[in-house]
C-alpha cells in the first residue's frame, strides 16, 4: 500500500495534542523568540556584566541543565505528558524573574537564570515528542512532530523580529522584554496544561518489561552529537567564515539566517510527509549525506574568495538547509519508533542529552576549527558526518517495538 504524502491540517493539529496544545507551542516559540538571541545583550547592557562573564553564565546554565534530563525520562516514562510539557514553561518563567532580579554588577542571579532558561530549554523537546507519540503514531505522528517543529521556528523568527524593533528602546526595552517573555510562557504554561494528557502504562508497559528490551541507541546517540551540528552552522559557522575569510558584509550572514528560518518552517511538514515512504533510518542516513556535501559545498565556495563567495556559499547554505530539514524530520522519529513505550521517556531524555551536548559543544569545535582555514572545518565536519551517516545506516535495530505502537492516553485525567 503506498504511503499517503499529505495529511489534511486539521488531522495535523489533532496528530500535534489539539489546538489549545497548538496555541501553547505558538506562544512559547514567540517568547523564546523574544529572549534568546539577546540574553546576552541583557547580561552585558542590562546587569552591567562582561561580555566573557555573560558567555560563560549562559554556557554553565545550558550544560548544567542537562542533569535534570534522568529525572524528565522518569517522569515521562510513569505516563506523565502536559504536565511536563507545562513545567518546563513554568521553569522558564523563574528563569525569567530571576533574570529580572538579578543587580547589576552580579553574576549569579543570571547565571541561576539562565541555569531554569537551560533547563526549561532542555527538557521541552523530550516533554513534546512523548505528548505527540501519546496521542499520534506512525507517519502520522511524525507529521506532527516535524509540524511542531516548524511551528517553533516560526514563532522564534517572528519573536526575533519584534525583539528586534524592541531594541531602540535600550536599556528599559529590553527590561520589558524580558518581562513579556516571562508573561509568554506562562500563558503557554496554563494552556499547556489544560490539555491534562497522560499516558496509562498499566498492562501495555508489564507486556513492554516481560517481551521488549531497551533499544540499543549508544550509535545513534553518538552520531546525532555530529548531525546536531547542523543546527549552529547558520548562527556561528557560516557568519564567521562570511565575515572573517571573506570579508563579506553580515547582512549575508543576516539573510542566510532568515532564508533558514523560512525554509524550514515552509518545507518541514512537505518534505517530512514525503520522506515517510522510506524507512527512518534510510532518511537519517541520507541527511548527513546531503549535511556532508553541503559542507564540501562550503569548501568551493570559499575558496572563490571575495566576490562571488558569499553569494555562493548562500546557495549552498540552502542544500545545508535541506539536510537540516531532513535530519530533523526523521532523528526524534527514529527514536519514538525504535523505544518501547514503558522507557518513551528514558529513551527521548537521552537523546535530548545527545543533542544538548553536541549544540554545547559545537561552537569551541567551530571555532577552534576555522581558525585552522576552510579545509580543516569543512573537511572535518564533513568527514565526521559521512562517518555518522554511514553508522547509522548500517547499524541494525534490535529490540524494538513497532512504530505504530502508542500507550494508552486519557485527556482531562
Amino acid at each position: 500500500m503506498a504511503t499517503k504524502t499529505y495529511i489534511q491540517p486539521r488531522a495535523l493539529v489533532r496528530a500535534s495534542g489539539g489546538p489549545r496544545y497548538a496555541v501553547a507551542l505558538a506562544v512559547d516559540a514567540l517568547g523564546t523568540g523574544f529572549l534568546r538571541p539577546f540574553l546576552l545583550l541583557y547580561g552585558v547592557a542590562v546587569l552591567k556584566l562582561s561580555v566573557s562573564a555573560t558567555g560563560i553564565a549562559m554556557t554553565a546554565g545550558s550544560v548544567v541543565a542537562l542533569v535534570c534530563m534522568p529525572a524528565v525520562g522518569r517522569w515521562l516514562d510513569r505516563g506523565a505528558r502536559s504536565t511536563v510539557v507545562a513545567a518546563s514553561m513554568l521553569v522558564r518563567v523563574l528563569g525569567v524573574a530571576l533574570l529580572l532580579a538579578a543587580p547589576a554588577g552580579h553574576p549569579w542571579l543570571f547565571t541561576a537564570a539562565a541555569l531554569f532558561l537551560g533547563m526549561g530549554n532542555q527538557a521541552w523537546p523530550a516533554a513534546h515528542a512523548a505528548l505527540v507519540a501519546t496521542v499520534a503514531h506512525g507517519r502520522e505522528r511524525d507529521a506532527a512532530l516535524a509540524g511542531g517543529r516548524a511551528l517553533r521556528n516560526a514563532g522564534l523568527g517572528a519573536g526575533g523580529l519584534l525583539a528586534t524593533a524592541c531594541l531602540a528602546g535600550g536599556t528599559t526595552a529590553l527590561q520589558a522584554l524580558a518581562a513579556v517573555t516571562g508573561l509568554a510562557y506562562l500563558a503557554a504554561a496554563a494552556l499547556a496544561w489544560s490539555v491534562h494528557l497522560r499516558a496509562y502504562p498499566g498492562a501495555a508497559a508489564a507486556k513492554d518489561r516481560d517481551d521488549e528490551p531497551a533499544p540499543r541507541m549508544r550509535v545513534l546517540l553518538a552520531a546525532n552529537v555530529i548531525y546536531v551540528f547542523c543546527l549552529n552552522i547558520p548562527e556561528i559557522a557560516l557568519p564567521l567564515v562570511l565575515v572573517t575569510q571573506l570579508h563579506a558584509s553580515p547582512v549575508w550572514s543576516g539573510a542566510i539566517f532568515v532564508a533558514n528560518t523560512v525554509l524550514v518552517v515552509t518545507l518541514q511538514v512537505p518534505v517530512t510527509v514525503f520522506m515517510s515512504r522510506f524507512a527512518r533510518r534510510t532518511v537519517l542516513a541520507l541527511a548527513g549525506v546531503v549535511l556532508s556535501a553541503s559542507y564540501l559545498g562550503f569548501f568551493a565556495a570559499t575558496s572563490l574568495g571575495h566576490g562571488w563567495g558569499a553569494p555562493a556559499v548562500a546557495v549552498v547554505s540552502v542544500v545545508c538547509t535541506i539536510g537540516e530539514i531532513i535530519y530533523a524530520g526523521s532523528a526524534t522519529a527514529l527514536v519514538t519508533a525504535l523505544a518501547p513505550a514503558h522507557v518513551l521517556g528514558h529513551a527521548l531524555t537521552r537523546f535530548q542529552l545527545s543533542t544538548g551536548f553536541g549544540l554545547a559543544v559545537s561552537p569551541a569545535i567551530v571555532t577552534a576549527l576555522a581558525s585552522r582555514g576552510s579545509a580543516a572545518l569543512w573537511g572535518s565536519l564533513a568527514a565526521a558526518t559521512l562517518l555518522s551517516a554511514s553508522a547509522v545506516a548500517t547499524e541494525k535495530d534490535q529490540g524494538t517495538r513497532p512504530s505504530d505502537y502508542r500507550l494508552p492516553a486519557r485527556a482531562g485525567a
